[in-house]
Protein backbone atom coordinates (compact mmCIF):
# COMPACT_ATOMS: atom_id res chain seq x y z
CA UNK A 1 0.00 0.00 0.00
CA UNK A 2 0.83 3.57 -0.80
CA UNK A 3 2.48 6.00 1.96
CA UNK A 4 0.07 8.54 0.89
CA UNK A 5 -2.83 6.21 1.68
CA UNK A 6 -1.52 4.94 5.12
CA UNK A 7 -0.78 8.57 6.21
CA UNK A 8 -4.47 9.60 5.24
CA UNK A 9 -6.04 6.38 6.95
CA UNK A 10 -3.65 7.14 10.26
CA UNK A 11 -4.61 10.63 10.11
CA UNK A 12 -8.82 9.71 9.93
CA UNK A 13 -7.82 7.47 12.73
CA UNK A 14 -6.53 10.64 14.70
CA UNK A 15 -9.50 12.65 13.49
CA UNK A 16 -11.45 10.43 15.38
CA UNK A 17 -9.84 9.42 18.92
CA UNK A 18 -8.79 13.08 19.02
CA UNK A 19 -12.14 13.89 21.01
CA UNK A 20 -10.47 11.59 24.02
CA UNK A 21 -7.54 14.12 24.42
CA UNK A 22 -3.81 14.41 23.89
CA UNK A 23 -3.16 12.29 26.80
CA UNK A 24 -5.43 9.29 26.00
CA UNK A 25 -6.07 9.80 22.04
CA UNK A 26 -1.81 8.33 21.52
CA UNK A 27 -2.60 5.02 23.21
CA UNK A 28 -6.08 4.71 21.08
CA UNK A 29 -5.21 5.40 18.09
CA UNK A 30 -2.14 2.96 18.89
CA UNK A 31 -4.44 0.57 19.95
CA UNK A 32 -6.68 0.54 16.77
CA UNK A 33 -3.69 0.32 14.38
CA UNK A 34 -2.42 -2.69 16.33
CA UNK A 35 -5.83 -4.70 16.22
CA UNK A 36 -7.03 -3.62 12.49
CA UNK A 37 -4.16 -3.08 10.34
CA UNK A 38 -2.40 -5.77 8.62
CA UNK A 39 1.17 -6.22 10.09
CA UNK A 40 2.15 -5.30 6.04
CA UNK A 41 0.81 -1.59 6.50
CA UNK A 42 2.52 -2.06 10.22
CA UNK A 43 5.90 -2.11 8.47
CA UNK A 44 5.11 0.12 5.96
CA UNK A 45 3.93 3.15 8.27
CA UNK A 46 6.97 2.43 9.99
CA UNK A 47 9.28 2.53 7.41
CA UNK A 48 7.61 6.26 6.03
CA UNK A 49 8.23 7.50 9.16
CA UNK A 50 11.67 6.49 9.40
CA UNK A 51 12.56 8.05 6.03
CA UNK A 52 11.44 11.38 7.01
CA UNK A 53 9.89 11.71 10.42
CA UNK A 54 9.16 15.43 10.04
CA UNK A 55 7.75 14.99 6.67
CA UNK A 56 5.67 11.95 7.27
CA UNK A 57 2.58 14.03 6.67
CA UNK A 58 1.26 12.03 10.14
CA UNK A 59 -0.69 14.52 12.41
CA UNK A 60 1.52 14.91 15.74
CA UNK A 61 -0.89 12.31 17.99
CA UNK A 62 -0.71 9.99 14.99
CA UNK A 63 2.74 10.20 15.27
CA UNK A 64 3.24 9.21 18.75
CA UNK A 65 0.77 6.14 18.85
CA UNK A 66 2.98 4.52 15.72
CA UNK A 67 6.06 5.35 17.43
CA UNK A 68 5.00 3.76 20.60
CA UNK A 69 3.75 0.09 18.65
CA UNK A 70 6.30 -2.55 18.57
CA UNK A 71 8.25 -3.16 15.42
CA UNK A 72 5.98 -5.87 13.29
CA UNK A 73 7.52 -9.40 12.49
Amino acid sequence: MLPDKLVYMANQIGTFFRSQGEDRAPAAIAEHIAKFWDPRMQQAIHAHIAKDEAASGLDPLVLQAIKSLPPVQ
